[in-house]
């Protein structure tokens, strides 16, 4: 394992009785503990462990108390990362370490709400008109008529495509306590777009990596002024499906969302052919 600069393993401590040992390897021990014990993803997992590489390098030599950790997140109060911090140190000295009580008085930074502007139709005409290539329009319209998460969208294989069906089963986010996924659907417009870029020798169905689309989104948005993101068409999906009627618990279907309800979890038919005449009935429409 690479050292650490400012950083010598060895013992800190806490107070007579306790003390934390932290050796050469705690890093790897630690993203081992966030797959397997937390059942973390491998993105979420790398990012607690990086936190903790920073952290480690500021804390030098100096004891580990509730004072040093808090010196530590005054600093990054205002930062982009201070609810990374709090969760990746609640991991690291609660769940790893078994030390909760150095933790357990920072709380998650509060977010303010902001009242959401869904695109409109037109709007999204306008973008999905200005968009380069074949391929980022195949993109954007998976994105509002499936109601798909951005990595969803571009990690879908042909093996995920029921084309018959026009229906979708993305792949599992393994490890996530948050994201899920069952089925979903593509309307026709987005039939007739990936007709055009169908080529089975392709690793993936869209065919462009998410660099690429971010290019294609980028000029789009400076050729309209028009700020739409992945995120903004899923939202789109899930405002225009139940302005069409579909009741909530069938949309979170479709989003890989869990059911709130008892009665949309225990005494809803989540059949794929019930959900495709929910969402056949929907009549959903993008570009006309």
């Amino acid at each position: 394992m690479v050292g650490l600069p400012g950083f010598e393993p060895g013992t800190f401590r806490l107070s007579a009785e306790t003390a934390i040992v932290i050796d050469k390897n705690v890093l790897d021990r630690f993203y081992d503990f966030c797959l397997t014990d937390l059942q973390l993803t491998e993105r979420t997992a790398k990012l607690h462990r990086w936190v903790i590489q920073r952290w480690l390098s500021w804390q030098g030599k100096r004891a580990i108390t509730i004072d040093a950790l808090r010196e530590y997140l005054k600093e990054h109060k205002r930062s982009g990362t201070y609810a990374c911090i709090i969760n990746a140190f609640r991991a690291f000295f609660r769940d790893f370490l078994k030390r909760g009580g150095l933790v357990e008085s920072f709380k998650l930074p509060r977010r303010e709400y902001s009242p959401k502007i869904i695109p409109n139709l037109k709007d999204l005409q306008r973008f999905y008109e200005a968009l380069p290539t074949i391929n980022s329009k195949a993109a954007f319209l998976l994105y509002a008529t499936t109601g798909l998460r951005r990595s969803e969208v571009l990690s879908l294989t042909f093996d995920d495509i029921d084309f018959k069906n026009r229906m979708v089963r993305p792949k599992s986010h393994k490890g996530s306590k948050t994201k899920h996924v069952w089925v979903t659907f593509y309307n026709e417009e987005a039939e007739e777009v990936l007709k055009k870029i169908t080529n089975r020798r392709r690793k993936t169905l869209i065919g462009i990596s998410d660099t690429t689309l971010k290019r294609a989104w980028k000029k789009a948005q400076d050729k309209t002024g028009l700020h739409i993101t992945p995120q903004d068409l899923r939202e789109w999906f899930s405002q225009t499906m139940g302005e069409k009627g579909v009741p909530d618990r069938y949309v979170d279907a479709f989003q890989g969302r869990i059911p709130r309800s008892v009665i949309a979890r225990n005494y809803t038919d989540y059949s794929p052919e019930r959900l495709k005449r929910i969402y056949d009935q929907a009549n959903l429409r993008v570009l006309n």
